[in-house]
């Protein structure tokens, strides 16, 4: 992904300010404040060489616990079947600051950071703990302004393809196979996937929805027509291996069996 640098541009007017609207328009943020933005961009060495600036680090404190409790929702609704050690190890996968500071690379973030002078030189701008700790106060700004619902929505599109792949793990089988088998053994269609995107071309967003005969069983998005498809079989999966096992935990009929 090719993104501008605003260090280049700096003598411009208003280049901060085009920045920080043309990262908050790439990443769909329409509530939060730009100066709380700016807040969660600004690294410690950029505040000691500009006294009286605020730095992120009380935002990445809100945001490290934002981003963990919306991973472990999700987790725990949409693997059932998986023990609490299993889901611990998808989580702690997800949210380590090698995953982050990937997620942050994928989305520009280090153009944007304010660094001082001496972390700027030294390649402050693509180490993994300052991308990490910016992506987390990222978080933790929206959810300032925007609330819960704001911040979800905000993490699942950043981590929501890691978690499938976290899930699967290491020659896991991916969701479109576990739904392709699950159809075979239960259904007399293979799944059918139906795509849409949305968004310009440097920023697109696939749809995708998956139906089981002329059923829709799941939904799911992604940055590439392939994560969109998973999104979805994970989601029809999910939901075809929860219906089966709430069946099997019914009650009998009564009368049921009674000669």
């Amino acid at each position: 992904m090719s993104w501008p640098s605003w260090r280049t541009a700096r003598e411009r007017p208003l280049t901060r300010q085009s920045h920080l609207q043309e990262l908050a328009d790439r990443l769909e943020l329409r509530s939060v404040d730009l100066k709380w933005l700016d807040v969660a961009l600004a690294h410690r060495s950029w505040c000691a060489e500009h006294p009286g600036t605020e730095s992120n680090e009380r935002l990445e404190f809100l945001g490290d616990a934002v981003l963990g409790l919306v991973v472990t929702a999700h987790l725990f609704a949409a693997y059932p079947s998986y023990p609490e050690g299993e889901l611990a190890k998808i989580r702690a996968s997800v949210v380590s600051s090698v995953s982050l500071a990937g997620t942050a690379a994928d989305i520009g973030l280090g153009e944007h950071l304010l660094l001082g002078k001496g972390e700027d030189q030294s390649g402050g701008r693509a180490k993994r703990s300052i991308l990490a700790d910016g992506l987390e106060a990222l978080i933790g700004a929206v959810y300032l302004e925007g609330g819960w619902d704001a911040a979800e929505v905000l993490v699942m599109r950043l981590v929501g393809e890691r978690i499938i792949e976290s899930a699967a793990g290491p020659g896991g089988e991916d969701y479109k196979t576990r739904l392709q088998e699950y159809s075979a053994r239960h259904f007399e269609h293979v799944p059918g996937y139906d795509m849409k995107d949305h968004g310009p071309e440097h920023a697109k967003r696939f749809f995708a929805t998956v139906t089981v005969g002329e059923t829709i069983h799941g939904q799911g998005e992604g940055q590439s027509k392939k994560a969109a498809e998973q999104a979805a079989a994970q989601a029809a999966w999910v939901k075809l291996e929860s219906t089966a096992a709430a069946e099997l935990d019914m009650p009998a009929v009564e009368g049921e069996g009674e000669g």
